[in-house]
């Protein structure tokens, strides 16, 4: 993201604190639309998720939320009591609409893209047809033919993987120049990163797989760590930090254990209650 700058973004019912790149919240051109947060469908889990669709519904963006106890913003001359900070970067709107074209892939016909991207939970989604990005990537995830000015499409399993693994490629190039430690998230007994240096190919390909499958369905997620070739992990365990290993004993402690203990009563039997004798 290039400049970043801090606003507070107002609706009729609430208000937030945003970090975000000017670009994202630029209403300068009033008559393309404002730019608007959107609820949609996270392409990963199938829960709802907050958007940021700029002006124009040119870019998509999405939103997280940074939230502390007991924190709250002063805004103006007033109190703003939810305290969380919202920050958004850019997603490439194919992600969004993936999951409402693989899910039509059992029809197997080609479809108009309006056909395909709808949802009566989530009507929002509409404002992803207006996406110049996200319809010109329709090619990397279907197939596609024009029929009187018309384009129509049809979801492709194996574009969509080959699609994938592209950007997974792309991340580790990222990865690498940016000097981003990687290694399954942590390897050592003190849950330190792997150095750079002691970074295997396949650390960073999983570890870009793993930023990958944030935006993608667990399935398809499965699909494209067998497409990368890149073995499943058998054990949780390998994750796992050893165990610690057993506490030297000292020098009086090896004698005493050398020591014969038969027929000796343990240190707790001198401090146990006394049994009453009844009398006769």
């Amino acid at each position: 993201m290039s400049t970043k700058k801090k606003r507070s973004v107002h609706t009729d019912n609430d208000s937030w604190v945003v970090i975000a790149p000017d670009s994202a919240l630029d209403t300068g051109r009033s008559e393309e639309g404002d730019p608007s947060f959107i609820k949609l469908k996270n392409p990963a889990t199938g829960s709802s998720s907050l958007y940021l669709f700029g002006c124009g519904d040119v870019s998509v963006y999405e939103v997280k939320a940074f939230s502390e106890d007991f924190r709250s913003w002063f805004i103006g001359q007033t109190v703003q009591r939810d305290g969380r900070l919202l920050y958004v970067t850019p997603i490439d709107p194919l992600f969004l609409m993936l999951p409402y074209l693989s899910s039509t892939a059992t029809e197997g016909k080609f479809q108009l893209a309006k056909q395909m991207i709808m949802d009566e939970y989530y009507p929002g989604c509409t404002r992803l047809l207006h996406c110049k990005q996200g319809l010109d990537s329709l090619h990397h995830v279907a197939d596609e033919k024009e029929v009187g000015g018309s384009k129509f499409h049809r979801y492709n399993q194996e574009k969509t993987l080959e699609w994938l693994k592209k950007k997974v490629q792309r991340t580790v190039i990222t990865l690498k120049k940016s000097n981003i430690s990687v290694g399954g998230g942590v390897k050592s007994s003190m849950f330190v990163r792997v150095k750079h240096e002691d970074a295997a190919e396949e650390d960073y390909l999983r570890y870009a797989h793993g930023l990958m499958s944030e935006y993608i369905s667990e399935d398809l997620s499965k699909a494209l760590l067998k497409h990368l070739q890149l073995p499943a992990i058998s054990s949780p365990k390998e994750t796992e930090p050893p165990s610690k290993p057993p506490k030297k004993m000292t020098a009086a402690q090896k004698s005493l254990a050398k020591v014969d203990k038969t027929g000796m009563k343990s240190l707790s039997a001198f401090f146990s209650p006394k049994v009453k004798q009844e009398k006769n």
